[in-house]
């Protein structure tokens, strides 16, 4: 499973959004700038978290970025799914009917590998499933010291006006 930056992106940009001001937008450059990610790229990712219903946008001089739902209702999963799509990430080809001497006709169901990829990938996405943004909020608010945490959100202030 390889996963694009554009989903890191869109989670930490997720965390900053659950604690901005309510009410807030945060333009894609403020959240750009506070991460030094390529505003672009990330532009995208957004657009996409809004099309999902994950985040709000608005255009114009008050323009940006708000969450459209509280972040304990956001869940990874719905981060991944909503910036990469939720196609599997392991597609079985059935290269076992390639084998020399193999029936015809397979048993029903998938092979072994199949089975066994297919049940990790339950498993992963129901870790994602049960973790929201307000999780890993509420983990920052551990992790990081509390100066860090307050310069970041004096920055981000100072950047909202």
């Amino acid at each position: 499973m390889n996963l694009g930056n554009q989903v890191e992106w869109a989670l930490h940009c997720l965390s900053v959004l659950a604690s901005a001001p309510e009410g807030i937008f945060v333009p894609a450059q403020v959240l750009s700038e506070f991460h030094r990610i390529p505003k672009e790229y990330l532009s995208k990712a957004l657009q996409e978290l809004a099309k999902a219903g994950i985040v709000e946008g608005k255009l114009g001089p008050k323009g940006g970025y708000r969450l459209a739902r509280p972040a304990d209702r956001i869940t990874f999963l719905d981060v991944v799914e909503a910036v990469e799509g939720n196609a599997h990430s392991f597609r079985c080809t059935e290269i076992r009917r390639n084998i020399p001497g193999t029936p015809k006709v397979l048993p029903d169901g998938p092979c072994v590998i199949a089975s066994v990829m297919y049940r990790a990938e339950s498993a992963w996405r129901a870790v994602l499933q049960r973790t929201t943004i307000a999780d890993i909020h509420a983990q920052l608010d551990a992790d990081v010291s509390p100066k860090v945490l307050e310069k970041s959100r004096a920055w981000l202030l100072k950047q909202l006006g």
